[in-house]
């Protein structure tokens, strides 16, 4: 007996097989995984790389984007409110800060059923600090499925014009804050230097962990970043402005005047997240000679830098969509779903296999030596601060508001760290009895 298939039931056949012999078998059908993710200019060509892989694989899963957001904090409130109202997609890609609130709200999908079912972690390429980025009080609300840490990004030709050169670029903030202010003025609309803190707290975690401090105490009932620490992380973001004539190019996570600014060859040095590689280096071109290079470096013993990106996060919750969405997962954040995303993106591998094995990424870093610098600084990841409480949102933005007093030059670093402490104080959990 035959039957003749529609178009719809043949899905993954490829495309102009019109007529096919079909077999006596009926097909299961077809299970369409709805991902949601954050970031297109930066994820767009990674994730649609990712799922075209795992759509010509898989013959029962087929996986479709919806509603990308501009940024992190978009995607979270999306998913916040979808939560509430419905049209939650199967799988959400959220920042790894914002997994515990998911978790802590039950939104997220405990993974760790999932993860049990598989023969061996270990061959799957989940070592036990990949998987605790997604742990959160008990649960795997995630997977980590791209990880970052800020690099520097130098316009060589800007820096041979003051005497500098990438291989004599400073490695500590004083030196370059100096060498900003020499770029500057050079005149003719050159910036020296750009500090990327606007958008969320990741970028000033870089300075403070530089420093050897923390957000909040360890039992997590009081702020830390009032310390000595925060202190001269402010301070130091206040000499950028003074000192190294760093513009305001505005406290939105969306802003995107300094990277214009850079691509069109006006700016020294860039520090930013190494998850731009790839994008800024099509927006360079061939402006001029552009380098990456490691952080300056703050205090050598117990300076660590966040660990910034994405985790795979399933909010399906009936169970025939939770298989699917964990398949699709497993295979965002396999070796060969990791390689992909490090190839149109910038990230750090974030799946052991990847990172061990250089049949997947060794030819790949030599012959794309910009994207090497952040896995120079692996040794110094350290997680990103997830704030407790159904607040976290809102600590994130206060962190924002303050910050741009900075950058406005409206206040000293003073004031910013006393008014921060005591508005984040309001915010986060008061400890119980």
């Amino acid at each position: 007996m035959s039957m003749k298939l529609s178009r719809r039931s043949t899905l993954g056949l490829m495309a102009g097989a019109a007529t096919l012999a079909v077999p006596n078998v009926v097909r299961a059908q077809t299970i369409e995984v709805v991902a949601h993710y954050s970031m297109p200019p930066i994820f767009k060509a990674a994730q649609e790389a990712v799922a075209e892989a795992f759509n010509k694989q898989s013959s029962r899963v087929k996986v479709t984007y919806v509603n990308p957001t501009p940024n992190y904090e978009d995607g979270a409130q999306l998913i916040l409110r979808q939560a509430t109202t419905g049209g939650l997609p199967d799988v959400s890609f959220q920042g790894l800060n914002r997994l515990r609130l998911f978790a802590e709200r039950g939104i997220a999908a405990d993974l760790k059923p999932f993860l049990d079912r598989e023969a061996d972690l270990g061959k799957l390429g989940y070592s036990r600090p990949i998987l605790g980025l997604g742990f959160h009080g008990g649960v795997q609300c995630g997977l980590a499925f791209a990880t970052s840490n800020p690099i520097s990004y130098l316009n060589v030709d800007l820096l041979k014009k003051v005497g500098s050169s990438a291989e004599a670029f400073p490695k500590n903030w004083d030196d370059v804050i100096a060498l900003s202010a020499k770029i500057a003025a050079l005149g003719d609309g050159n910036t020296g230097m750009f500090f990327r803190w606007p958008g969320d707290d990741w970028m000033f975690s870089a300075l403070l962990y530089g420093f050897g401090g923390r957000m909040l105490t360890e039992d997590e009932t009081k702020v830390a970043f009032d310390g000595p620490e925060g202190l001269a992380a402010v301070r130091l973001l206040d000499r950028m402005v003074k000192e190294g004539k760093m513009p305001n190019f505005g406290a939105s996570a969306t802003a995107t005047a300094d990277l214009q600014a850079f691509g069109a060859g006006k700016m020294g040095m860039m520090f930013r997240t190494t998850a731009q590689v790839r994008q800024i280096s099509g927006m360079v071109g061939n402006n001029f000679e552009m380098q990456t290079t490691t952080l300056p470096v703050i205090d050598p013993v117990k300076g660590r830098l966040p660990t910034g990106g994405a985790g795979a996060m399933m909010t399906a919750k009936d169970p025939a969509r939770q298989d699917a969405a964990w398949e699709f997962i497993k295979f965002a954040t396999s070796a060969e779903g990791t390689t992909l995303m490090v190839k149109n993106t910038g990230y750090v591998p974030c799946n052991q296999l990847a990172i061990d094995d250089a049949s997947y990424l060794g030819e790949f870093y030599k012959a794309n030596p910009l994207f090497v610098a952040a896995t120079k600084q692996v040794h110094l990841m350290v997680p990103w601060y997830a704030f407790p409480g159904q607040n976290s949102v809102r600590v994130t933005q206060v962190m924002v508001d303050n910050l741009a007093r900075i950058a406005e030059q409206k206040a000293s670093p003073e004031e910013v760290v006393r008014d921060m402490a005591r508005e984040v104080t309001r915010l986060i959990p008061r400890r119980q009895g």
